[in-house]
């Protein structure tokens, strides 16, 4: 059986021609696919004897909105997506006066372990596939009745731990019988895995790269961000600069701002000589506060925000969206897994 939305409109051609159908009938398929139908049977203009054999030789995995939260203070939207193996994962729908943001995820769990992250808890379960990210983009679209125009892929999981797929689902995204979501609208985050940023800096993808930096030196990264201990944090700027040198894209640094851990002035002072020499972005964010995490929000958002423009470095401070449906990586999934215990 075949992952029907997870091909290329190219390679739906070639599999198409091995089943003993025309090529053209792809593209068909392809847009079917893109506006969001669940079944082969809704493909109504294709013959019946081609929508059984579809039935036969390949599937679809729509996920089914298993829970939907509504922000009564700003319209944010999140979903608990169940998928076709009764796993879950989330996506956020955030209104901008840019245009309308999806977060989404691309593994069911994390296997990264980061102290002030509620996807992390259980570990990794499994990677999703392409055309698992593609339908959390479209059926937020759908359900929310909403035109989608950017995409961070912030959610559940590491994006570059799950590498081949994550590509070809900007590829998909990006197609011009799809979605047609352009590079530029769209977000990477990675907690900084190094051989992958290189790897992902050769394909000179405009996308946007954030890096979750979260601390400037090694001990204080190392104790909340175990990916740091095998790479260190002098390795994964010079990382990050060979990727704009490549890229000519210029790098986005998260910040979780918590509470006695990462927000003295030193830091500041540290971070801002780790990021001189190339253009960077420095996101800070307020701490969204985990059940199971003793880590709490900072108090010196804005005097770290001052430092560091003091130095001359580009900062802004990430509105706070949904803050009353937990809109924060992992927790709706989390929650269900307990009570689902």
């Amino acid at each position: 059986m075949v992952d029907i939305k997870s091909k290329t409109p190219d390679e739906l051609a070639v599999w198409l021609k091995e089943q003993g159908e025309p090529a053209f009938r792809a593209k068909q398929i392809f847009k079917w696919l893109y506006r969001g139908v669940t079944s082969f049977e809704e493909m109504t203009d294709l013959s019946k004897s081609l929508r059984q054999k579809l039935f036969e030789t390949a599937f679809l995995t729509p996920p089914t909105a298993v829970r939907k939260q509504v922000s009564q203070l700003d319209g944010t939207i999140k979903y608990l997506w169940e998928l076709a193996d009764g796993n879950c994962v989330e996506s956020v729908l955030m209104r901008y006066q840019h245009g309308n943001t999806v977060c989404i995820s691309c593994q069911v769990g994390c296997r990264m372990g980061c102290a002030f992250c509620a996807s992390t808890i259980a570990g990794k379960v499994r990677d999703l596939t392409p055309a698992e990210m593609i339908d959390q983009v479209l059926f937020t679209q759908i359900d929310s009745e909403t035109p989608i125009s950017n995409i961070v892929l912030m959610g559940i999981g590491e994006p570059l731990d799950n590498f081949d797929t994550v590509l070809r689902f900007l590829t998909l995204v990006n197609h011009p019988d799809g979605l047609k979501i352009g590079m530029r609208h769209i977000s990477l985050s990675t907690c900084g895995l190094v051989e992958q940023i290189d790897k992902l800096a050769q394909y000179g993808l405009q996308l946007t790269l954030s890096v979750s930096l979260h601390a400037p030196d090694d001990e204080t990264r190392s104790r909340i961000m175990p990916v740091n201990r095998s790479v260190g944090v002098e390795q994964l700027m010079e990382t990050c600069r060979r990727y704009f040198e490549t890229t000519g894209r210029r790098v986005s640094y998260e910040y979780a701002m918590i509470d006695g851990v990462n927000d003295a002035d030193w830091q500041a002072d540290l971070l801002a000589k780790r990021l001189k020499g190339a253009p960077a972005h420095v996101n800070l964010i307020p701490l969204n506060e985990v059940e199971e995490s003793p880590l709490k929000p900072s108090r010196r958002v804005a005097a770290f925000q001052k430092r560091l423009e003091s130095h001359g470095v580009t900062v802004t401070v990430r509105r706070k969206l949904g803050g009353d449906i937990d809109a924060s990586c992992g927790q709706l999934r989390r929650k269900a897994i307990k009570e689902s215990q």
